[in-house]
């Protein structure tokens, strides 16, 4: 075997929904994030305070309070990850406590220093509640909460906004999923591998995080994640590193969307949710779907006019948090936000009710990769956004750059050689960039595509070098026609800038499991041969192609490890170690064109 070292559809939807009038773009001033604010009191720290929930369990926390006597608004913050464990775990307490407010820094159930069972997700929306309203009667509250905190941190604020929790004013999720199927455990049905298994088993298992590090140690073969990760069948993967995680075990049990996920989608409860909400996120980010979604969502359907109206969304060129760079691109020094005192904002104006212009500026701050500068606007997607297909074309010989393969604005007329491929699961084309996180052994971010793209296994479309700029800034989709001689595979869908000196680099990316193609809760195995129109969602990006690059789609069937290899069996998910080659096949003819689907944003004035 060879060693080589990927949705709820809301973007369709969203280009139906009633949109407000657009920011012109000379009427917009230039982006400016908040200086950082000096620390303004010193601080006092109450190690584990016990905080009861509601059937008993208690949960502990670390409180950060201002020295002296008097009422403070409140930050609440829950973690998987320990209040302590971490060197940096306890800045963000140490700075909003400096500047004014008490920081609650609590330890989820079952977790470190905290009662009860570890269950992933499901405790989280009714013991985010019980502590909001604990937080909110205590004799140093004012009654004004709001949560703070990113990735895990992020979601269970979502949970605890849509039960509506006493007290709560507003929550500022960062790098956070809403959709615990659909873009945590899955990219909407497409299996996490090298996420879901270095996240939960390796590191989760228990009530105190493990140490990953003998999974990447060279040398230790049997646990190594270069050699776990090959190992069929996936239900059996924890066990070769000797864990035993039952939630990992139930994941797998769940693969469609179904009754086991479906409390832990807030995007079906935004109408739940009163309360304004920020969102920050990076278009790299393994969770840039629930940051998108979330002010989507919030904008259109809040449970509040205020919700609708003043929600704010931040998202840049990261991964799981600012940088200047991320994967083989430097964005410039623009791009690396200080997220604590944008945060700080927005805590003063909502908690403290001051006046710092929050309101009267542009509730969305995107960062436009290529000419790498911050832009305001007053939606998302863009009112004045012109979406434009552009179609697949070729001789029949796509595979590899250096093949025939075209993309054109006009529309196929009349018959076309389709492409073919062979996906073998046994030679999988390897994970090379994209949106992952968290130390897993997966590379992260924009990479140069060539190294894949010379492979024969990948469909490559490379339209005219571009004689001006062209800005695609929203969400993005691929709509395939394919068939294949399995009953089940993946397809792979990747948009790519590719530079005068012939370097590409993916700027989204996306994969659909072909039993999914009518969505991840109705799955439904194909007929060998028969041609099927599928869409991929490639979630959303804001790049400018320059002057003299290309535009260019790459189309394969694996992204491994990132995504589990799909055996092509059509067995039942994770419970087989039998795998089959399927020959995969690409139309582009008149009845069949397949296209990427671009949210083309007319020319901005400069």
């Amino acid at each position: 075997m060879k060693r080589v070292a990927l949705l709820l559809v809301v973007l369709a939807a969203t280009v139906l929904i009633p949109r407000r009038p657009s920011l012109a773009a000379e009427d917009a001033p230039r982006v400016r994030f908040p200086a950082d604010v000096p620390p303004r009191n010193d601080i006092r720290l109450e190690n584990r305070v016990a905080i009861p929930m509601r059937d008993g369990v208690i949960l502990y926390a670390d409180v950060y309070r201002p020295v002296g006597e008097g009422r403070y608004p409140v930050l609440v913050s829950r973690t998987p990850y320990s209040t302590e464990r971490f060197p940096t775990a306890y800045d963000a307490a140490v700075y909003f406590a400096q500047r004014g407010y008490v920081y609650v820094f609590q330890d989820i159930r079952g977790r470190h220093e905290s009662e009860g069972r570890w269950e992933p997700f499901f405790d989280d929306e009714k013991d985010g509640v019980d502590t909001i309203e604990w937080a909110a009667k205590q004799p140093w509250s004012t009654g004004k909460v709001a949560m703070q905190g990113g990735s895990y941190l992020g979601q269970n604020q979502w949970r605890a906004a849509q039960a509506g929790a006493p007290g709560l004013v507003t929550i500022f999720p960062m790098v956070a999923s809403t959709s615990l199927y659909h873009d945590w455990i899955t990219l909407n049905g497409g299996w996490r591998l090298s996420f879901n298994f270095g996240w939960g088993p390796v590191r989760q298992e228990s009530r105190i995080m493990q140490n990953p590090g003998p999974h990447t140690v060279p040398g230790l073969r049997a646990i190594h994640y270069d050699e776990v990760q090959w190992h069929l069948p996936l239900n059996t993967m924890q066990q070769l590193v000797g864990r035993h995680a039952r939630f990992y075990d139930d994941w797998l049990a769940h693969p469609d969307y179904d009754a086991y996920w479906k409390p832990l989608n807030s995007e079906e409860r935004f109408d739940k949710i009163k309360v304004p909400v920020h969102t920050l996120g990076g278009w790299f980010d393994i969770f840039s779907q629930g940051t998108l979604h979330g002010y989507v969502g919030m904008s259109h359907q809040g449970g509040s006019d205020t919700a609708r109206r003043l929600s704010h969304i931040v998202i840049g060129p990261w991964g799981h948090g600012p940088s200047q760079k991320y994967g083989a691109l430097d964005f410039g020094p623009e791009a690396n936000v200080d997220p604590l005192p944008l945060q700080l904002r927005w805590y003063d104006y909502w908690l403290k009710g001051i006046d710092n212009g929050l309101t009267t500026e542009p509730p969305v701050k995107l960062f436009v990769m290529g000419r790498n500068e911050w832009v305001y606007e007053r939606e998302y997607p863009l009112a004045r956004t012109e979406y434009r297909p552009l179609y697949f074309a070729s001789g029949g010989h796509a595979s590899r750059a250096r093949g025939d393969g075209a993309l054109a604005w006009t529309k196929p007329a009349g018959p076309a050689t389709a492409d073919r491929f062979r996906y073998d699961p046994d030679d999988p084309v390897p994970s090379l960039g994209g949106n992952n996180c968290c130390g897993t052994p997966t590379p992260a971010g924009p990479m140069d595509q060539r190294p894949i793209e010379g492979r024969r296994d990948v469909l490559v479309y490379t339209s005219d070098f571009l004689t001006e700029e062209l800005e695609v800034t929203g969400p993005v989709k691929v709509v395939l026609y394919a068939s294949s001689d399995a009953v089940d595979t993946d397809f792979v869908a990747k948009l790519v800038d590719v530079y005068p000196d012939g370097s590409s680099y993916n700027m989204a990316e996306g994969i659909l499991r072909a039993r999914y193609r009518d969505g991840p809760s109705k799955p439904s195995l194909l007929t060998p041969g028969q041609v099927y129109r599928m869409e991929i969602d490639l979630v959303g990006t804001s790049v400018a192609f320059g002057k003299g690059h290309r535009i260019r789609v790459d189309v394969t069937s694996s992204h491994f490890p990132q995504f589990d290899r799909n055996p092509n069996t059509g067995a039942p998910f994770g419970t087989t170690d039998e795998v089959r080659v399927a020959q995969q096949t690409v139309y582009h003819d008149a009845e069949h064109a397949s296209h990427i689907l671009l949210p083309v944003i007319p020319r901005r004035q400069r």
